[in-house]
């Protein structure tokens, strides 16, 4: 077994022990954070699937708020169980997806006119989601029907948090895995092709429109089954939290061409985020959100490839100079 094995096997033993590890009256708040951590992880895992090969969508909060509100809608007013509803959510993002990406990858829509056109279709959502008050709650956000019992794997509804801490690291440790097969497949090197220019690619044979139709239709299936997750979590959705930008600035902090970066940047952002909401609390209203911008512009000033992914190439470049030394 080599050293990197070890080490995700040691990590892994870690996170499963994580809700039976002494922490008195925090251990309840820490789960908490660990959770949102988990799925929030696996979104910006998602995302990056687009985003490391030049496809920088600024819409994936369109296809998280579809997963999560479709799933919640289908269980308050039809009764149907998320394990039903939480597919037909993906296929109706799976749909979305297609609409926009397959217009942008014929007409060759690329770079910032990109990312402007799934900016906006985020946006068309989530006006659509507010106006349809009637259903959705509109800006107060829609909470999830209780099931009849406190704990249901039918409703997917459970009052110990250790439960969703299991099914959320499953998640993480799922999302790693499709991170880690896309990057070995065929796939990713005709998507590099194509990300540094797609009329060379397609004149060596490469479908450019079905290879990032495809990208595209997987990380927004992704980003939909991680907002199926997160709302069965909270059990409430509302428009701001479905944030695509939340998601972008997680991963570009972390590094999005690395297998952890995601996971790296998610855990600094909402650990910074809690901080400074518990330590300024309602003094000096906004305050915590300007430092909370800050940092994350100076980090994607001088740490372009990320803090994971920075200190990665750094040791790297050492163990290089290291071997030609010798």
């Amino acid at each position: 077994m080599s050293w990197r094995r070890l080490w995700a096997v040691l990590i892994v033993a870690v996170l499963a022990v994580g809700p039976f590890l002494p922490l008195g009256r925090m251990r309840e708040y820490v789960v908490h954070v660990i959770v949102q951590i988990f799925i929030w992880s696996f979104v910006g895992g998602a995302w990056s699937l687009m985003g490391r090969f030049g496809l920088g969508s600024l819409g994936h909060g369109a296809f998280l708020g579809v997963g999560a509100y479709a799933t919640s809608l289908l269980w308050n007013f039809f009764g149907l169980t998320p394990w039903i509803g939480g597919l037909v959510a993906i296929l109706l993002t799976v749909a979305l997806a297609v609409v926009i990406g397959y217009p942008c990858s014929r007409f060759q829509v690329v770079g910032h006119y990109f990312g402007l056109v799934t900016l906006a279709v985020s946006e068309v959502v989530r006006l659509l989601i507010i106006a349809e008050r009637d259903w959705t709650g509109g800006s107060l956000g829609v909470s999830l029907k209780p099931a009849p019992s406190d704990s249901s794997i039918w409703a997917l509804q459970f009052a110990d948090k250790r439960v969703f801490y299991y099914v959320a690291m499953a998640l993480w440790l799922f999302g790693l895995w499709v991170w880690v097969r896309v990057d070995r497949s065929m796939a990713s090197r005709a998507m590099e092709a194509i990300g540094e220019d797609e009329t060379a690619a397609a004149s060596v044979g490469i479908h450019v429109t079905r290879f990032k139709l495809g990208i595209t239709v997987l990380s927004a299936a992704l980003t939909a089954l991680g907002g199926v997750i997160l709302v069965q979590y909270l059990a409430y959705a509302n428009p701001d939290t479905m944030s695509g930008l939340r998601i972008v600035f997680a991963v570009v902090l972390g590094g999005m061409y690395s297998l952890l970066g995601p996971s790296v940047g998610t855990a600094l952002t909402i650990a910074l985020s809690e901080f400074l909401r518990i330590y300024f609390g309602i003094k000096l209203i906004g305050i915590a959100e300007t430092i909370y911008g800050l940092v994350l512009i100076l980090c994607i000033i001088f740490l372009p490839a990320g803090i994971y992914g920075s200190l990665r190439d750094s040791l790297r470049r050492r163990a290089t100079a290291r071997t030609a030394t010798a």
